[in-house]
C-alpha cells in the first residue's frame, strides 16, 4: 500500500512538472502588451531628447565660447573666457551615447519589420549624432559603443576618419532606402510629421553640411561630391524653403516641454557679447528684437539700444557703466524653436561653394536666399533695403558668407563653434581676460569616467591623436 502511494504521489509530481512547463511561455504572456517594440514608438522621444539637449547646449556653451552671450556678473574663468574643464564634455558624451542605444535599437527594429523609411531615418539620426560626438572629441568609440549585450564594456575607439568613413557610408545608404509609396504609420513624428520626403531631404542636407566639415581633407574629395549632390536635385534633394527645415516645434505640451524648467535661468546673470550686438547693430538687423533685450542706463530707467559686454573681458564689472543687453526670455517659452539643420544653412553651403567655384550657380543669389531663410525661421521679415546697406552687401568674399551664417546659426547646438573651427570665421575678438593664451578651444576632454572605466582604449586613442588637450585638433582641422 505504502509502494503504490509513492508511485502515486511520484506520477502526480512529474505531471503537475509537466504541465507547469510545458505551456508555461502561454500561460505566462501578456496579450495586451507587444513583445517587440516598433520602430516608429523610437523616434519621438530621440528626436526630443537629442534637440532639446543641443538647443539647451547652445546656451550652456556655444553662445559663451563665440562670443554671443556671457554670464555676468563674471569675475573670473568661464567658458567665455576659454576656460575649460575635464567635465565641460561629461553631459554632451552621456547623452549622445545613452541616445545612440535606442538609436540602434530603432534600426534594428525597422529591418525586423522590413520599414526601409525608418530604417533611413535611424541611419539619419545614427549619423548625426556621431557628428556631434566625433566633432566635439575627436575619436570615439562607434563599432564597439552600445554593446554591453555583447559582453563589451570597454570599447575600442575609432579615428574621426573611420567615424566620418561610416557617417557618409549610412548617409548613401539611407538616401537610397526611402520609399514614398511606404507609409510611416507608427503615429505621428514630431519633426517632420511622417513627411517621407522632408525626411529624405533632412538626410542629404545634413550630407551636405558633413562634407564640408571635412573639406579641407583633401583625400575626402569633399567638393567634388558637394558639387555633384547640388548639381543632381532629383538623387539627393535637399530642403528647398523654410518650411522644410529641422526645426523641432517644441509645444510646451508634456512630454515636449522647454529644456528650461524656469525661463527666468536664460535670462539670470547674463548679458549678450558686444561682438553679438555690435555685428547685428552694424547690419542694422530686424532679429535684434528677438534675440535681446535694450541696454539701459545703470540706473534703469532709459533703454540705450543694443549693447553688449566683451567676452573674456578682464577687472570688475563695476567698469561697465550701463546694464547690458539680455537674451529675450521668450526664446525659451514654449512654445518655441530648436534648431536642428534649416533651409537658411542649405543655402549659406550652396553659397561657399559658388564663391569657391565649384559650382556654377551664383553665390550672391544663395547668401541672399540664406539671409531670408534665417530672418524667416524666427519669423521676422527681411526689410526692404536691408542689402543696400554696405555692411550687409554680398562683396564677393567668404568672410561675408560665414558671418551671415554665423548669425542664422544662432541657437543652432555647437554648428557656430564647429564652423569657427574649420574656417575660423568670423574673426572673433582676443580680451585680455581670455585664457589658453587667448587661443580658441578645438575639442572637449574625455570625461573621467571614460578614462577609469576603459584605461587601455582612452590612452591608444589619446596617443594616436596626440593628447586628451582642448587644443589637440581633430582630423578634419589637421
Amino acid at each position: 500500500m505504502k509502494k503504490y502511494i509513492a508511485t502515486l504521489l511520484i506520477g502526480t509530481l512529474v505531471w503537475a512538472s509537466t504541465s507547469c512547463t510545458q505551456d508555461f511561455e502561454e500561460i505566462n504572456t501578456d496579450p495586451n502588451r507587444i513583445d517587440q517594440i516598433s520602430p516608429g514608438t523610437l523616434l519621438n522621444p530621440i528626436l526630443y531628447g537629442l534637440a532639446s539637449f543641443n538647443t539647451s547646449r547652445a546656451d550652456g556653451f556655444t553662445f559663451q565660447i563665440m562670443q554671443v552671450a556671457l554670464p555676468f556678473p563674471s569675475a573670473n574663468g568661464g567658458i567665455h573666457r576659454y576656460e575649460l574643464t575635464e567635465s565641460t564634455g561629461n553631459s554632451t558624451w552621456n547623452n549622445h551615447y545613452k541616445w545612440l542605444v535606442n538609436i540602434k535599437e530603432m534600426e534594428a527594429s525597422a529591418i525586423a519589420n522590413a520599414d526601409v523609411n525608418y530604417e533611413a531615418i535611424s541611419l539619419t539620426l545614427k549619423a548625426w549624432t556621431l557628428s556631434q560626438l566625433t566633432d566635439c572629441f575627436g575619436d570615439i568609440p562607434m563599432d564597439e559603443a552600445s554593446r554591453g549585450e555583447d559582453g563589451i564594456f570597454q570599447p575600442t575607439f575609432n579615428t574621426q576618419e573611420e567615424v566620418y568613413t561610416q557617417i557618409f557610408k549610412d548617409l548613401e545608404r539611407a538616401n537610397t532606402l526611402y520609399d514614398d509609396s511606404q507609409a510611416m504609420i507608427y503615429g505621428d513624428d514630431i519633426l517632420f510629421h511622417n513627411d517621407v520626403e522632408k525626411w529624405r531631404k533632412f538626410t542629404n542636407s545634413l550630407h551636405l553640411r558633413l562634407l564640408l566639415r571635412v573639406s579641407n581633407r583633401e583625400e575626402v574629395n569633399a567638393f567634388t561630391k558637394l558639387a555633384a549632390m547640388v548639381n543632381d536635385p532629383v538623387t539627393y534633394p535637399v530642403f528647398t524653403s523654410t518650411a522644410e527645415s529641422g526645426i523641432l516645434q517644441i509645444t510646451g505640451v508634456t512630454p515636449n516641454l522647454s529644456p528650461w524648467g524656469r525661463a527666468i535661468d536664460f535670462t539670470t546673470f547674463r548679458s549678450i557679447s558686444e561682438f553679438f550686438a555690435d555685428q547685428l547693430n552694424a547690419l542694422e538687423d530686424p532679429r535684434r528684437a528677438k534675440f535681446m533685450t535694450q541696454a539701459r542706463t545703470s540706473d534703469g530707467t532709459t533703454t540705450i539700444g543694443y549693447k553688449g559686454i566683451p567676452s573674456g573681458y578682464e577687472g570688475a564689472e563695476t567698469q561697465f557703466k550701463f546694464i547690458p543687453s539680455n537674451h529675450n526670455i521668450a526664446l525659451v517659452q514654449a512654445p518655441m524653436l530648436s534648431l536642428i539643420l534649416t533651409y537658411a544653412e542649405v543655402e549659406f553651403i550652396k553659397a561657399e561653394l559658388a564663391q569657391r567655384g565649384y559650382i556654377s550657380s551664383d553665390a550672391k543669389a544663395h547668401y541672399e536666399k540664406g539671409v531670408k531663410a534665417a530672418m524667416e525661421q524666427w519669423d521676422v521679415q527681411l526689410p526692404a533695403g536691408y542689402f543696400d546697406n554696405p555692411a550687409a552687401s554680398y562683396d564677393g568674399t567668404l568672410e561675408r558668407i560665414m558671418l551671415q551664417k554665423y548669425v542664422a546659426l544662432y541657437f543652432n547646438d555647437t554648428q557656430q563653434w564647429f564652423e569657427y573651427r574649420r574656417t575660423g570665421l568670423p574673426e572673433l575678438p582676443k580680451n585680455p581676460g581670455m585664457e589658453n593664451n587667448q587661443i580658441m578651444p578645438v575639442r572637449y576632454e574625455y570625461p573621467v569616467s571614460v578614462q577609469i572605466n576603459n584605461p587601455d582604449n582612452y590612452q591608444d586613442a589619446v596617443a594616436r591623436m596626440g593628447g586628451d588637450d582642448i587644443n589637440t585638433k581633430v582630423w578634419w582641422e589637421k
